[in-house]
């Protein structure tokens, strides 16, 4: 087992990742830059080490500054949280290079699911139920055309090097799907510095459904059943629950399944997430991989009673894992808490807490990184906290958060708590009656 990890994040996921390290005795490097001197990770932490000014380029995105941390530290094992450089195929390499072990996926298997196009080749060749659509980049708008009347519009088209909602377009004729091209070309150029378009079939009333799944370095794959990420606005998760609403028991063996043989596709070690579109008539689809921890880990673990930190640190130390399969024996639904105005379009809302209250009472989780007296720095992605809430039926899991929400206080800043307030009391999210276009169809958010 390692004896010391270094943790290259920040926010709630580092001291996340402190807390079951300290459970296993292993110490525990906190790395921040100078806007977060003052966070509970660098306090918790057993050693801390600056890499940086406040700008993610010149400190959490800077991989020479994080070895130099893992070398001056003597830290054996580097854990990259989500997001940063998670899914840097260049940063798992060097760490290898470096004799750090990278808690994560390999080099390899990062490449072969970070590029979407390659992914999507891969899990055809697996025999993963995938969106019709374009074999690899498209050429030219006249080939992409063609596809489009291959496949029937509704078309969308996506940039291969995406991510986060951008670079993605609907057309629902030529006319649209030239003016698409063009457009989605540019913004993917400018937001990733490739153009590389490719196009699937657009999925009408869709849900997005993952599978979280576990590979050792011994070829043994699990999965630990699904959530339900379908609320969300302009492709950014807002609520996840588990077990999916929408969920019947024959299609859960199938998506498992499904993606346990994406895993074995790319001889998967680590923990990480099958990501599937399920159609109204519940045909599903891939859609990625993220060979990475989730934000929303947490409600799987609530559900199957299992750390899943733990087993990522197990699995990069080298030990194998049962290949036992989890169905969920609860239900449990997360709120991802922002600092965020909900009623000025979502505008972010960094500041000071100058008053900080939790909810707490059975069944209530909440993992976040902040305290009164906490100044959100602007420089970082806008979420403060998780609220997590586990019942035994649905109902009780939504009636346990619409209490919680009520009790949580954040004052000096704007935050999303109005917003799921709003939401949990909203009926046709009480019935499970939505999609991933339920916030742009069919949510009104209400003044204050």
């Amino acid at each position: 087992m390692f004896k010391k990890i270094l943790i290259a994040n920040r926010g709630e996921i580092a001291l996340r990742i402190i807390r079951t390290c300290k459970e296993m005795g292993i110490q525990t490097v906190a790395v921040y830059s100078t806007a977060d001197k003052d966070s509970l990770p660098v306090r918790f932490a057993d050693e801390a080490v600056c890499i940086g000014p406040p700008s993610s380029a010149h400190s959490y995105l800077q991989i020479p500054h994080i070895i130099a941390a893992a070398e001056i530290t003597n830290a054996d094992a580097i854990h990259p949280g989500y997001g940063f450089l998670s899914e840097n195929a260049r940063f798992s390499k060097i760490c290898q290079e470096n004799n750090i072990k990278f808690i994560g996926a390999l080099p390899e298997q990062i490449e072969s699911m970070g590029d979407k196009a390659n992914a999507k080749a891969t899990m055809l060749a697996a025999g993963v139920p995938c969106v019709p659509g374009s074999e690899g980049i498209l050429k030219s708008l006249e080939e992409a055309t063609s596809v489009a009347h291959e496949i029937k519009y509704p078309i969308m088209l996506k940039a291969t090097a995406g991510g986060g909602g951008k670079g993605m377009k609907v057309a629902w004729n030529d006319e649209e799907l030239a003016d698409a091209w063009e457009s989605t070309r540019r913004e993917a150029a400018a937001a990733f510095g490739n153009d590389g378009m490719y196009m699937e079939k657009f999925i009408e009333e869709p849900r997005h459904i993952e599978i979280q799944i576990a590979g050792d370095q011994f070829g043994t794959c699990c999965h630990m059943s699904e959530r339900d990420c379908s609320i969300q606005r302009r492709h950014q998760k807002l609520v996840e629950e588990t077990p999916s609403p929408f969920m019947t028991t024959a299609l859960r063996k199938k998506m498992g399944a499904a993606a346990i043989k994406a895993a074995k596709a790319v001889n998967y070690e680590g923990v990480g997430t099958v990501e599937f579109l399920v159609d109204k008539h519940r045909n599903f689809y891939f859609m990625e991989m993220n060979t990475r921890i989730q934000v929303e880990h947490t409600i799987t673990e609530e559900v199957i009673n299992f750390d899943l930190i733990k087993e990522q640190i197990k699995i990069a130390a080298g030990k194998k894992i049962s290949g036992k399969n989890y169905e969920p024996q609860m239900h449990a639904i997360q709120c991802r808490i922002n600092a965020e105005d909900p009623h000025n379009n979502f505008r972010p809302s960094p500041g000071n807490i100058q008053e900080y209250h939790e909810p707490g009472g059975h069944g209530i989780r909440i993992d976040t990184h902040v305290y009164a007296g906490y100044t959100i720095p602007p420089n970082y992605d806008s979420m403060i906290a998780k609220l997590i809430t586990v019942a035994q039926t649905r109902e009780e899991a939504i009636t346990k958060m619409e209490r919680a929400l009520s009790e949580y206080i954040v004052e000096g800043i704007k935050t999303t708590i109005p917003f799921h307030s709003q939401l949990m009391k909203n009926e046709k999210f009480r019935k499970g009656d939505f999609t991933t276009k339920f916030l742009e169809e069919g949510f009104e958010l209400k003044p204050i």
